[in-house]
């Protein structure tokens, strides 16, 4: 009886341990700032060892390429920041929780919602670390060598120094799949359909910046005269990216996962998603009310739009509970003038207008 009542234990301990590995993630690198190696303080402990959230496989990757943790941090947190503004105006807003899990339960459903913070994520590292390697941050990587485009003028010079799109794809393909690669589930279990779900999503994001990724030039020549061009290999501004990525989120395939362990539409009538392509497992929960057991925050006490029809109307975004008006000052700087040479000085201006939370 002991011994059943200690292997009892031993598997509850086990589980409990890998529901709280699955609660971290990687994504607290970006609300924990990462010291760069110049700021290694002899005799400390190793800094792969302190960071929360790395799957046994990212921290061997981390041991590996210690230069790069600051700038996957950075990646992630301009993902964040990204699916905050592209969710601004929604039940769910991309809020985030503490700093281990980052989002909190919400992420254990294989949602829309989900879908989009993974792309979105993976997508920031691989912005993160192409411009590192441009700018000599990193010692394994440096310049872009994508060849010349053949569509280039033969009389434009194809140099200067490139974001590596190439290197950052390929690195945060490595690092982000970590997590879901080293997982050994059932062919056909729920949970291997989420961890399919997961690297469809991780490889959307990394292609949007990829293939956003264009020519830029520069003019050379007496004047302004432009009579020569050097052109290189520049990565899109990453609001671009989340813009691309929202409407992936619109258009998103609802999957379910095979016999055969692959994952496949749920309804037969649609296309089949292409590796651009956002997919989903699970419908979203309505986020209106707190939720402890799905994660959602609610939308008590959020800002609404009075007069709009849209998702951030009083209407939608308050779920019919009604909403309260207040009044608030605001602030803006006006009657601004340029003044010989060189300023511009403004007064300030105040002015009260109504504002509106759901009830």
């Amino acid at each position: 009886m002991p011994s059943l009542l200690l292997l009892f234990t031993a598997a509850l301990l086990s589980s409990w341990a890998q529901l709280l590995t699955e609660a971290n993630s990687w994504w607290s690198l970006a609300m924990n700032p990462v010291q760069r190696p110049e700021m290694f303080i002899i005799g400390a402990q190793p800094v792969c060892s302190q960071l929360p959230g790395l799957s046994p496989g990212q921290r061997k990757l981390c041991q590996l390429y210690q230069e790069h943790m600051a700038y996957i941090g950075e990646g992630a947190k301009t993902g964040i920041k990204e699916c905050q503004y592209q969710f601004r105006q929604r039940r769910w807003n991309c809020s985030t929780v503490d700093n281990t899990s980052v989002f909190g339960r919400v992420m254990q459903i294989g949602s829309r919602e989900t879908a989009f913070t993974y792309a979105v994520s993976a997508a920031g590292v691989v912005n993160a670390i192409s411009r590192a390697c441009r700018e000599g941050e990193l010692s394994t990587c440096g310049c872009s060598r994508t060849t010349r485009p053949k569509d280039l003028p033969r009389d434009w010079l194809w140099g200067g120094c490139g974001d590596n799109v190439e290197y950052g794809y390929r690195f945060a393909k490595e690092f982000v799949d970590a997590r879901e690669r080293e997982k050994n589930f059932a062919k056909g279990s729920e949970e291997q359909g989420r961890m399919l779900m997961n690297l469809q999503n991780n490889e959307a994001g990394r292609r949007a910046v990829y293939k956003m990724a264009d020519v830029a030039c520069k003019c050379h020549g007496v004047s302004g005269s432009c009579s020569l061009k050097t052109c290189w290999l520049q990565l899109a501004e990453f609001r671009k990216v989340g813009d691309q990525l929202k409407e992936k989120y619109d258009s998103a395939a609802a999957m379910r996962i095979s016999r055969k362990g692959k994952l496949e539409l749920v309804n037969s009538r649609f296309n089949q998603p292409t590796p651009e392509d956002l997919v989903y497992v699970d419908p979203s929960p309505d986020y209106c009310l707190r939720n402890e057991s799905t994660g959602s925050l609610g939308t008590q006490g959020r800002l609404c739009n009075k007069t709009s029809e849209g998702m951030d109307g009083c209407e939608l975004m308050c779920c019919g509970r009604g909403y309260d008006q207040f009044k608030s000052v605001q602030v803006e700087r006006c009657h601004c003038k340029f003044h010989w040479c060189c300023y511009v000085k403004c007064k300030k201006c105040t002015e009260i207008v109504d504002q509106y939370v759901c009830k």
